[in-house]
């Protein structure tokens, strides 16, 4: 693994899982410890990246689209001083990988959220709770995802969602290796 930050380099944390898990609320979370021990950064939310319509034929998630817009904003924040870039994505292959490293433009480590099936859909339940179709589509994607993101192993580091967000972001940083304070 790369120096980390304070030491002369940077990093890109990737938080993947499957839908529910908590990775945007995670990402965000990271951004705030981050934040308080000092370390410039940025959270950059791919799903507003992403959020375009139509999606291309055989880009139903626009994959590409999204690579493109995180290369342009990866890059503005390192230039303003970044040194760690976090970002919430599902990665589905383990190809994919290598590409979103590029798009961010620093050593990439990708951690995997686990959280219980239960709470996910608990979770689900309240997020779509007016929207029955969305909720079984959630609710079976997440189980669909689960199973992927365990056969395709794209993750370097998995963390068990260990309480509150902070507590969260926490063990990812310590899985991530990323240090507690910037050195000037």
């Amino acid at each position: 693994m790369s120096a980390g930050p304070g030491r002369g380099a940077g990093r890109a944390l990737l938080i993947t899982g499957a839908v529910g898990v908590g990775k945007t609320t995670t990402a965000e979370a990271v951004g705030d410890e981050l934040e308080e021990r000092g370390i410039p950064g940025a959270v950059l939310d791919v799903d507003a990246l992403r959020r375009a319509w139509p999606a291309p034929p055989g880009d139903r998630f626009h994959a590409a689209l999204t690579l493109r817009a995180l290369t342009a904003l990866s890059a503005i924040h390192r230039e303003a001083g970044a040194q760690v870039l976090v970002a919430a994505e599902v990665i589905e292959e383990r190809s994919a990988r290598d590409a979103y490293e590029q798009a961010m433009g620093l050593p990439l480590t990708v951690v995997r959220i686990r959280t219980p099936r239960e709470l996910v859909r608990e979770r689900l339940r309240e997020r779509h709770a007016l929207d029955p179709e969305g909720l079984a589509w959630h609710r079976d994607r997440f189980d669909e995802l689960t199973a992927i993101l365990d056969a395709a192993a794209v993750e370097d580091v998995s963390v068990e969602q260990v309480g509150s967000p902070r507590e969260t972001a926490r063990a990812v940083l310590a899985a991530a290796g990323i240090g507690d304070r910037q050195t000037r």
